[in-house]
């Protein structure tokens, strides 16, 4: 991992790049801003390892890093009202991964989810399920799409009913 450090720190000043960010340089950031609502800081921002912490965590109400809890969270795993993230928990969530009462992403989870594979109540996407779905191959009560199963589903390859 070292070697790759040295190439890329050589490789970024061949170029002329501006300096390598701190995850690539092996040194992690650990920010919070000293104004503070009901003991939390208004923006904390954690990237990167420090001590025994493997990732950064932030916490405040408006939190960056690689695990971010916040109102406003963003980063690797993101918790909060709303969350930005490659794993975003949240009323509103948005990332790879997403789970929410709103999630939107690559595998989205919730009462209305939007993404490639999405599960819930009112579910849109390449495949979706759920009470109400739309989508490339959906399945649910009311389906719709290029396949769709259910029990009122509409489909371009015929509508199917049951008796």
């Amino acid at each position: 991992m070292r070697a790759h450090r040295g190439k890329l720190r050589a490789m970024s000043a061949r170029l002329a790049l501006p300096k390598l960010p701190p995850i690539l340089e092996g040194r992690s950031v650990r920010r919070e801003s000293s104004l503070r609502l009901r003991g939390v800081p208004l923006v904390s921002v954690a990237f990167g390892a420090d001590g025994a912490e493997r990732h950064g965590e932030a916490r405040g109400w408006i939190a960056l890093g690689d695990r971010a809890r916040g109102v406003l969270a963003l980063g690797g795993e993101a918790t909060g009202v709303v969350a930005v993230g490659a794993r975003a928990r949240g009323v509103v969530a948005m990332g790879g991964e997403a789970r929410g009462v709103l999630a939107m992403g690559g595998v989205a989870l919730g009462a209305i989810a939007v993404g490639g594979l999405a599960i819930g109540l009112a579910a849109l996407g390449g495949a979706a399920l759920g009470l109400v779905s739309m989508g490339g191959a959906s399945a649910g009560y009311v389906s719709a799409g290029g396949a769709a199963w259910g029990r009122h589903a509409f489909s371009s390859r015929g509508r199917r009913r049951r008796d």
